[in-house]
């Protein structure tokens, strides 16, 4: 499960580089923010399935 979930974090964090060139090239900026919303987006959600999910696997297990 653990696996799963860094193979998310390493999708995040490449989202986050992609993100971050694109804004450093000017493709991204104040009216056009919407690929910084989707990969934020995308992180938390990544975060709150884990929150959720780490400790009811170690519970049951």
């Amino acid at each position: 499960m653990t696996g799963i979930h860094g193979s998310h974090v390493l999708i995040g964090a490449g989202l986050i580089i992609w993100v971050m060139i694109k804004v450093i090239k000017g493709e991204v900026n104040s009216s056009y923010y919407t690929p910084v919303e989707g990969v934020g987006l995308f992180w938390h959600v990544v975060d709150l399935i884990w929150i959720y999910l780490f400790p009811l696997l170690y519970l049951v297990g």
